[in-house]
């Protein structure tokens, strides 16, 4: 099996991937495994075979509610009587009390007992059929809502959900399947009630009818199985490359052997069949091209009865060759009005998670290379540990020239014990000092039959055990001649590691052992699912494209070395049918537009809604190695893509086009190494987007960063579109990007308004992973170009652009906002950003962040005044820093450095980029109930769990606040507001100094309700605040707002705002929109202060003044600053943001003085003091705000000056025109510290792919008599931060129930005075530890234990050998006592000079292949994890 290495970490020095003919040949199946570590694209491929997955989905790939196996059973002609009418959807759901167990129980019992039409259905195809009819009745968001969380063999509390069941008795079903349905539901709890005793009346008349009337069976549309039709003449063609075939009126025909076309036309109810011989030899169908329409049909295979044997077509041409056919090009499938296309292939597992970590080497402490090849003159030796493949020492011993080497090699293996593997090699040569002695000690210890004969210049290798006997010894040499010797002496062995993974010692003039290159993950590391991709690249059926051996003609030649002329398939509207799963696309797609692997243009609906009793689907595909996108959905909707591969392609992979597409379905599919393309600006990198530029306007040059470079795995140009359990990896730029088009672009323009894209609610986004990207994991905002390019925009078009999401019901904005919900994101190892999102109502929740650049930046809709109050949160989340997935070093890995440990790892950006795990940009967000682990700063790094977005000219808002946050003692630096240096330039931008957020309960700052500011920002600060140096930072207490400024005439001034209190520390504000027809300016602002503004040059004419974020009542005194002869023209009134309509305006009148300006009596009076140069004003908020709102609903109150200022008058002013009074006292910081806080962080352990699966995370923490007499006193097993000690000598067992996760054991073994300690363990093990246990063991000092010196007890728990303990050693295990072998079985057994075992897990409970009875859960018989165990803080 061949195994393409798919991921970010392919070893420097070898070729890409081949494209085209280079690809691996046809007859091996094709496996991918996606490499974690950081890094752009892997290039490299490796072998090896991988196990599957074993761990068991919530909703299986193989039993999810998508799947089509069973609607041969689905569809009647007739719907029950009784039940059409018209049902709106809001009327269908309601609350309802949620299922509970005992009901739960009971139901399964019922549908797995009862028997109709002498069938009996499992509960899992009951659970399919309902799932179906639910999709098929409600859509996709429903079912998955309700469905998601139930399952056959595990216990739920279902979502309050009520549907009516006079609506599901519509759906064409056999009534005794829709009676059982309607009970599975009715049980559930999700019916009607009003409706449940009508319909199941009208099923029961309905079912006592069926019973009088014989049914008559029911054919699928080519019958079960397509090639065995009576009707079918069989087809043997021939090959003829000028023949123009025609399948058409009254043909039948069954292809029985392999044929060649110029090109096959299908047409007018003419029918194609392969023909189905698992034993005859393969069918390839080669043409031009291959076009069904008109009532044609082809079929290879069906639904119920997948093709059996290989089936290959292949597209040939060069780009040049012949003329295009009109609507679909040359080299191509396609299906045009009426056509029938019907591929069915074997439905493998298509991709899945690895349950095993793969070490480099295959071992975890890494593959090894002799540091000297064996040509150092002498005897060369290694030592090595047989229970875990690690070298433990290495000497080189000149037994040649050096007569005292003999006894320093003596010497060295006097300190080895017996049982380590030795490897042995002679280095030019080792025999003239080798005395007799040493040649004697070495023949026994190493049970050597040449060496005690050794001669001069002999080549000689040798691997064994110390101390074992012959048969464990491999042993080689050669003759040496005078001239020359007869060869290399070679001598290998195979050995086996205590967790069952095999390695090969191999001892020659060089020596290497084991494989895969690179590290690949199957574990949760850290509370995230890291565990790597596994797909099954080969199909039963395949179409590809025939490709030349290099790049030619007009084919891009400049970017690409090879043919990128592929094959294609496309599907225009009108068609009859269109299915295909088991299928393998190779070497397809073109690097011109709309030529893709499988592309579906303007097909408009292609489910119910466009009359397909079946709807259309892409089942089980996997397109690998092609050159223009995977599956292109262009003005197409309710398509269906499930369990799809797309590896190594070109351009956006996954690809809505035109912004129009709506109502498709991305269910469990997989893309990996997306690389960049030449088509839209989009799909470009740096080089094309600079090459390119045949449609800018004039000489326009590309901005790369901008324009261009944004190619991604999932495209998803419009957010009513369904993501589930899908992966991205490796992309060029993101995984999965979510862009919108202003208007409708290309083909599509016009079919929707201007901006409904941007306000059209987010379709289900639940369960998705994206990691190893370049850019970003997950990124939503941003648009593209809807404007052809012209002399005001020369940019090209489709360019990306500015544009922000902001989902509202109906996608109106005048309408309330949706929220956008984010579920169950996982984003790990992207260079940049986890995740991006601007715009709002946006959350994320359940979601893990970890070794990314950025975990995850949440930017606002946009800036006041246009935004109407939107906003973003994460909640229930975890983020993590540097987790103990250090990945690998080579390939595209670029950043290589230590970490926070001192260990080497992989790193985002740069060795010095500063890592942030939750980035603040503007706001308002929130982050509630997340954890945040191992932040830690180095030398070379800042690393912070909270930071904000560096060089922020933006304004940020002091609505953004934290609660429930949990900071695990690793991390080393909680906020940081940036220094300048490196990556933060001066960190002198206006959002770089106004960085702000509330505390709201204390739990990052310890002290509820405090603000978290920039140091030096004198507008926030008051005596009551505590500066805290690290952070650059300051805690404060306070009420804040934001005050709004717009000038204009002149714009490009530097605003100096400054508190009267700290008036000798003004605030320097350039602004953020230079350039344009007025100035903004937006700093925070402690309320009920008096504040001085003063310019960098002659005041602006006009200034319009806000009050954000202002409660009703809230004020603030303003001055500013003017030329002494200015007149003045003050009103107020009320600006409506969503309308542009103002009203409420009211003038401004002089006062007589400065106190009765600013008294706050109501009255609107201004004061000029033409003494001083300033305007005094009272700012205050009349009207209420609600949520996130920046003003009221009412509009926005504002004070708009404009100033008549006359030649020669002096704008400048004196620092204070305040009096100068005490400062108002704000209550300290310390006097109220927060308690502590139980419900902080995430809820749950860990985040993963698998949500239904629980787990418990171990530690367990060895110490070796070295450890001790070093002061090192810590030994101890940990289960969700529950600690069990180990004080004294000895081997510490730990047993939880694996269904459960409850401790039932505990037990220590005296290693030095117990004795038989060796006995007393094995009786504990055999006698009272029971089955389907987790079983922990941990060591403290051992010491020399009677009759152990093979402790074969231990392989009841998973050790794939006896176990030797090391004198003075440690020992750590996480077994399993049971019938099942879980993979992550892991022992450490590390002898005394090596450091102490330790391992960290986290252990999923209640597996499948656990064997736990129904209620593991509920049961309380065990003893809590809590009981006698000490539980200290994280």
């Amino acid at each position: 099996m061949e195994l393409p290495a798919a991921g970010p970490c392919a070893p420097a020095g070898l070729a890409p991937p081949a494209m085209g003919p280079g690809s691996p040949p046809r007859s091996a199946a094709l496996i991918l495994l996606v490499l974690l570590v950081l890094g752009a694209r892997p290039e490299a491929q490796e072998t090896g075979v991988r196990r599957q997955q074993r761990h068991g989905h919530s909703l299986n790939p193989n039993s999810s509610w998508w799947d089509m196996e069973y609607k041969g059973l689905l569809h009647s002609k007739k719907t029950l009587p009784g039940t059409v009418g018209s049902h709106k959807l809001s009327s269908l759901l309601r609350s309802s009390s949620p299922l509970g167990h005992k009901d739960s129980r009971s139901l399964l019992s019922q549908n797995l007992g009862q028997k109709s039409q002498e069938k009996q259905l499992s509960c899992d195809m009951l659970l399919k059929l309902s799932r179906y009819i639910l999709m098929d009745t409600f859509g996709p968001s429903l079912a998955w809502n309700l469905f998601r969380f139930y399952h056959c063999d595990r216990e739920v509390n279902l979502p309050k959900i009520h549907v009516s069941p006079l609506k599901l008795a519509q759906h064409k079903l056999k009534p005794f399947l829709l009676h059982r349905m309607l009970q599975l539901l009715r049980n559930m709890g999700v019916l009607s009630e009003s409706q449940q005793s009508k319909v199941f009346a009208l099923l029961k008349k309905q079912m006592l009818k069926a019973r009088k009337t014989p049914v008559k069976p029911q054919v699928e549309q080519s019958g079960p199985c397509p090639g065995a039709a009576p009707h079918l003449s069989p087809w043997h063609p021939g090959s003829d490359t000028r023949r123009a075939a025609v399948v058409g009126r009254g043909a039948a025909l069954r292809l029985e052997s392999s044929a060649t076309f110029h090109s096959l036309v299908i047409r007018d109810g003419g029918k194609l069949v392969f023909a189905d011989r698992p034993r005859g030899p393969p069918i390839t169908l080669r043409a031009r091209y291959i076009l069904i329409q008109d009532g044609g049909e082809l079929h290879i295979g069906s639904e119920r009865c997948p093709y059996g044997s290989r089936a290959t077509i292949s597209l040939y041409g060069r780009a040049a060759d012949g003329a295009a056919v009109a609507g679909f090009g040359q080299k191509f499938v396609g299906v045009g009005g009426g056509g029938v296309l019907e591929l069915h292939g074997r439905r493998p597992r298509s991709w899945s998670l690895l349950d095993k970590t793969l070490h480099p080497g295959g071992l975890r402490h890494g593959r090894y290379t002799s540091e000297k090849r064996w040509g150092s003159r002498g005897l060369n030796l290694r030592i090595l540990d047989a229970g875990t493949g690690r070298v433990l020492a290495a000497g080189r011993f000149d037994t040649h020239l050096r007569a005292g080497e003999c006894r320093r090699l003596l010497a060295f293996l006097a300190l080895q014990p017996p049982g380590r593997v030795v490897a042995a090699a002679v280095g030019d040569s080792a025999a003239r000092s080798l005395t007799l002695e040493t040649r004697l000690l070495l023949r026994d210890r190493l049970r050597s039959e040449h060496i005690a004969r050794l001669g001069y210049r002999q080549p000689w290798a040798l691997v064994g055990i110390l101390g074992g006997d012959a048969l464990s010894t491999a042993e080689d040499k050669r003759e040496y001649h005078g001239s020359g010797t007869t060869g290399l002496a070679v001598a290998q062995r195979e050995f086996l590691t205590y967790d069952g993974t095999r390695f090969t010692v191999t001892a020659f003039s060089g020596w290497i052992k084991g494989s895969p290159l690179y590290l690949h993950i199957g574990e949760v590391i850290d509370g995230i699912d890291m565990r790597a991709e596994v797909g099954l690249l080969t199909r039963n059926i395949l179409i590809q494209g025939e490709m030349e051996d290099s790049c030619y003609g007009q084919n891009q030649c400049q970017f690409f070395s090879f043919d990128t002329f592929g094959g294609h398939i496309k599907i225009l509207r009108n068609f009859s049918s269109v299915h295909m799963s088991g299928v393998e696309l190779k070497n397809m797609g073109q690097q011109i537009l709309g030529s893709y692997p499988v592309h579906f243009h303007m097909a408009e609906d292609v489910d119910e809604r466009g009359g397909y009793d079946r709807p259309t689907y892409l089942d089980n595909l996997a397109i690998h190695h092609c050159f223009s996108r995977c599956v292109a959905i262009h003005g197409t909707h309710g398509l269906l893509v499930k369990d799809t591969i797309g590896y190594d392609t070109l351009g956006h992979c996954f690809f809505l086009e035109d912004g129009t597409e709506q109502r498709n379905t991305f269910y469990h599919n997989l893309g990996l190494l997306t690389r960049s393309g030449t088509i839209l600006p989009s799909d470009r990198n740096e080089a094309m987007c600079l090459a390119i530029r045949s449609h800018v306007y004039g000489n326009y040059i590309p901005v790369p960063s901008t324009d261009c470079m944004a190619v991604s795995t999932f495209w998803i140009a419009n957010p009513n579109n369904n993501l589930i359990e899908n992966a991205a990896a490796g992309a060029q730029d993101v995984g999965i990007w979510y862009i919108f088009h202003r208007v409708p672009t290309g083909q599509s323009e016009g079919r929707y308004p201007e901006g409904q894209a941007e306000h059209t609610p987010l379709g289900v986004f639940y369960n998705n992973r994206v990691h190893s990207n370049f850019k970003a994991g997950l990124f939503i905002g941003k648009g593209v170009k809807t404007t052809r390019a012209s002399a005001e925009d020369p940019r090209e078009y489709l360019t990306v652009d500015n544009a922000r999401f902001r989902p509202h019901q109906d996608a109106d904005p005048e309408k309330p906002r949706v929220p956008a919900i984010i579920d169950g994101l996982i984003a790990f190892k992207n260079n940049d950003h986890g995740a991006w999102a601007r715009g709002g109502d946006i959350i994320f929740r359940n979601s893990g962040f970890s070794d990314n650049g950025i975990g995850l930046t949440l930017a606002s809709d946009g800036t006041f005044p246009t935004d109407d109050g939107s906003s973003l949160e994460v909640t229930r989340s975890i983020f993590v820093g540097e987790s103990s997935n250090f990945g690998s070093q080579g390939g595209q890995n670029s950043y290589w450095g230590k970490g926070a440990n001192g260990e080497y790892r992989t790193l985002p950006r740069n060795k010095t980029f500063p890592i942030r795990g939750f980035q603040i940009y503007d706001g308002p967000v929130r982050m509630a109930k997340c954890t945040f682990k191992k932040f830690t700063p180095t030398v070379d790094r800042y690393s912070s769990a909270i930071g904000f977005f560096m060089k922020n000219a933006w304004q940020i808002s002091p609505q953004n606040n934290v609660s429930q946050i949990l900071m695990e003692k690793s991390v080393g630096l909680k906020v940081f507001f940036g220094r300048s240096g490196q990556w933060f330039g001066n960190n002198d931008n206006d959002g770089d100094k106004m960085s702000i957020f509330h505390d709201l309960d204390g739990s990052v700052t310890g002290y509820p309700d405090t603000f978290i500011g920039r140091a030096d920002n004198y507008l926030l600060r008051h005596p009551g605040c505590l500066t805290v140096p690290r952070w650059n930072g300051m805690m404060c207490t306070g009420r804040f707002a934001q005050l709004y400024i717009q000038a204009r005439r002149p714009e490009n001034l530097t605003l100096s705002i400054a508190r009267a209190t700290y008036s000798s520390h003004p605030l320097q504000l350039q602004g953020v929109n230079r350039g344009a027809p007025y100035q903004q300016y937006q700093p925070v602002v402690m309320l009920e202060q008096a504040y001085i503004i003063q310019w960098d040059g002659r005041a602006p004419e006009d200034i319009i003044l806000y009050p954000i974020n202002f409660n009703r009542g809230d004020w603030l005194h303003i001055a500013l600053c003017y030329p002494r002869n200015t007149v003045f023209h003050v009103v107020t009134d009320v600006y409506q943001r969503q309308t542009g309509m103002v009203h409420s305006i009211k003038h401004y009148f002089a006062a007589p003085s400065r106190a009765s300006a600013l008294n706050g009596t109501g009255e609107r009076l201004f004061y000029f003091d033409r003494a001083s140069g300033y305007l005094f004003v009272h700012l205050q908020a009349h009207e209420a705000r609600k949520g996130h709102s920046y003003c009221s609903q009412q509009g926005c109150e504002r004070i708009k000056i404009t100033a008549h200022m006359y030649p020669g008058g002096s704008w400048s002013c004196a620092p204070n025109p305040f009096p100068q009074r005490p400062v108002a006292p704000q209550r300290p910081v310390s006097q109220r510290p927060a308690r502590p806080c139980r419900a902080c962080g995430a809820p749950q352990l860990a985040i993963t792919s698998t949500p239904s699966v629980k787990y418990i995370r171990i530690q367990i923490q060895s110490l070796s008599k070295a450890d001790i007499q070093s002061h090192l006193t810590s030994a101890f097993i940990k289960i969700n931060g529950a600690v069990f000690p180990i004080n004294s000598p000895g081997i510490f067992f730990v047993v939880l129930d694996a269904c459960s996760g409850a401790v039932v054991s505990r037990r220590h073994f005296d290693t030095v005075t117990g004795e038989n300690a060796a006995n007393s363990i094995t009786d504990y093990v055999q006698t009272f530890i029971k089955e389907r246990s987790l079983v922990l063991v941990c060591s403290r000092d051992i010491a020399d234990m009677v009759g152990s010196s093979e402790m074969s007890i231990f392989t009841r728990l998973g050790s794939a050998k006896p176990i030797v303990f090391h004198k003075e050693g440690s020992f750590a295990m996480l077994g399993y006592k049971g019938q099942a072998k879980p993979s992550w079985i892991k022992v450490l057994n590390h002898a005394g000079n090596q450091k102490a075992a330790s391992l960290q897990h986290y252990v999923p409970l209640k597996l499948k292949e656990y064997q736990c009875s129904a209620n593991a859960f509920s049961q309380n018989h065990s003893e809590h994890i809590s009981a006698e165990a000490m539980v200290p803080h994280n």
